[in-house]
């Protein structure tokens, strides 16, 4: 893999449904966008629990996976993209399970200069959610060839907390996976631009598109996608609609810099 250090990183979002409880579906169809994605990009994201899906019930248990497990399943979709990899999944750790947001380093190994393996429990749980998954404790950072990203899951974007704790250590992104109702697709984009104007950061938002496809009947959900990346200032540089598409966008340091600079947010903290 190519050095690009030194260079403005290039983020992809593959906006994809998921299906729920079909973790080797969910693991193809990670790969085949990740063979997909254009030449340069340095960080893909997808949204979350991207591997597993979620349903309320006991079948959620069963398909949650082990760390390790996880790991294996990711590692394979950022060798096959070259790029680092932000994902979502169900994990399981003894009898507690997690609603977990993976980083994995670029072509799945950390010699590539990206970073190492690192797994973000959430730590806000929305609604039933928190009948079956237990809440995490750590904020997690990642050095990713953004530089050094915060890791966020959905409901945790409703918590001015966890947006100042990262100002406090002055992150250069945030990187937040969703899987947003499509009836409240306003707040999440509202919410993911003032993450990024509260906190002076590049910020990328990937959104789970599509219906619930593992849920039963009366728990059908549609899901509102609108994937988008958001600059230090607020503005949007690049969005999608509900479709499953693949967004890109260039954060670029200089505009970092200037923004900081200008507002000297960061600094007076």
């Amino acid at each position: 893999m190519t050095d690009r250090s030194s260079d403005d990183p290039t983020v992809a979002v593959p906006q994809v449904p998921v299906e729920d409880l079909a973790v080797d579906a969910n693991a193809d169809r990670l790969r085949d966008r990740a063979a997909d994605l254009p030449s340069g990009v340095d960080l893909a994201v997808f949204p979350e629990y991207a591997l597993t899906g979620f349903v309320a019930d006991e079948r959620f248990r069963e398909a949650a996976l082990s760390r390790d497990v996880a790991r294996a399943r990711l590692e394979s979709v950022a060798e096959t993209a070259g790029s680092a990899v932000v994902a979502g999944y169900a994990e399981r750790d003894g009898d507690a399970v997690y609603n977990a947001t993976a980083y994995v380093p670029p072509g799945g190994s950390s010699e590539d200069g990206g970073g190492e393996f690192s797994a973000y429990r959430k730590r806000h749980l929305w609604d039933d959610e928190a009948e079956w998954v237990e809440p995490g404790g750590d904020r997690v950072i990642v050095e990713t060839p953004a530089g050094p990203t915060g890791l966020l899951t959905c409901y945790d974007l409703n918590f001015v907390a966890e947006s100042a704790w990262f100002a406090e250590r002055a992150v250069d992104a945030l990187v937040v996976v969703g899987a947003w109702p499509a009836d409240h697709v306003a707040n999440w984009r509202l919410l993911v631009r003032a993450r990024a104007l509260d906190g002076v950061r590049w910020t990328v938002g990937a959104g789970r598109t599509g219906t619930a496809g593992g849920a039963r009947p009366a728990e059908a959900a549609t899901y509102a996608g609108n994937s988008l990346v958001v600059r230090p200032d607020g503005a949007v540089a690049a969005e999608l609609g509900r479709e499953p598409a693949t967004l890109t966008a260039t954060l670029d340091r200089d505009t970092l810099s200037a923004q900081r600079d200008l507002v000297g947010a960061v600094d007076d903290i």
